[in-house]
């Protein structure tokens, strides 16, 4: 195989599993945005509890990450999961985690720091600024640790499935 063709092949690759990441993203946006929402309307109002944004945030973001979770081991990274499952969803759930502070520093410093306080200037800073930065983020940490392919573990879940190395 010519280095052009190899280097086309590995492009393609990345953008097919940029796209499967978007798709898993996409859902795990409904939920978070869906949840957010719903909590920072009723018993995560601001008018009631002044740091319902924040706690909204935090409780729509961990069920996204679970969501996300599912979707990438077994469809994004799928050819890349680990062996170890426990050590990958801690791994996953870190890189999430961290992830999740970048949508929330977003949102503090939006609604706490900056004073803009309406459930719209909130849902632009967590859910729009927030999420494209932590996006990129988890997805490099993803790919070049969580599932990465060279991991031992990753190796022996293709060796398994019958999949090429």
């Amino acid at each position: 195989m010519s280095s052009l063709s190899w280097n086309r092949s590995r492009f393609l690759a990345l953008g097919v599993q940029i796209g499967k990441f978007g798709a898993v993203g996409l859902v795990g946006f409904a939920v978070d945005i869906t949840v957010f929402n719903l909590l920072r309307t009723t018993i995560f109002d601001p008018s009631n509890v002044h740091a319902g944004p924040m706690y909204a945030k935090i409780v729509s973001t961990v069920l996204a990450i679970l969501v996300n979770w599912l979707g990438n081991r077994y469809w994004t990274f799928s050819k890349n999961r680990q062996s170890q499952t426990l050590r990958e969803g801690i791994e996953f759930f870190a890189v999430s985690i961290v992830g999740m502070g970048i949508g929330l520093a977003c949102l503090w410093i939006s609604h706490y720091a900056l004073g803009f306080t309406s459930l719209l200037a909130d849902n632009i800073s967590s859910n729009v600024i927030g999420l494209a930065l932590g996006a990129i983020f988890r997805f490099a940490l993803y790919r070049y640790w969580v599932f990465a392919p060279g991991r031992s573990g990753a190796q022996q879940v293709r060796e398994t499935a019958g999949l090429p190395g």
